[in-house]
């Protein structure tokens, strides 16, 4: 399903024009990535927990030549369901 799939589904089910929606949706994806990008960790109660996880630096081995590589630290955003959408999704 697609960003704009989405703005149509809420659309249709609230009445609301489809281009109020689109805009709504793209500006709440904004603020999600903008405190993401602060460090910051996203709690949205019966959804899920989105939080932004240091890794490590570390050597890694290119498979095709056998040569190391080094890794550079970096950081990556990583999810954990709610709840409610545990037990929606089985």
């Amino acid at each position: 399903m697609t960003k704009k799939e989405i703005a149509i589904r809420v659309a249709d089910e609230t009445g609301i024009k489809q281009i109020v929606t689109k805009k709504v949706l793209q500006k709440s994806l904004d603020a999600i990535i903008d405190i993401l990008a602060s460090g910051q960790n996203i709690e949205l109660r019966n959804f899920g927990v989105f939080k932004v996880k240091s890794r490590k630096a570390r050597i890694a081995r290119n498979p095709r030549t056998g040569e190391t590589v080094p890794v550079p630290p970096k950081k990556a955003v990583v999810f954990k369901p709610g709840l409610v959408m545990k037990q929606r999704v089985r």
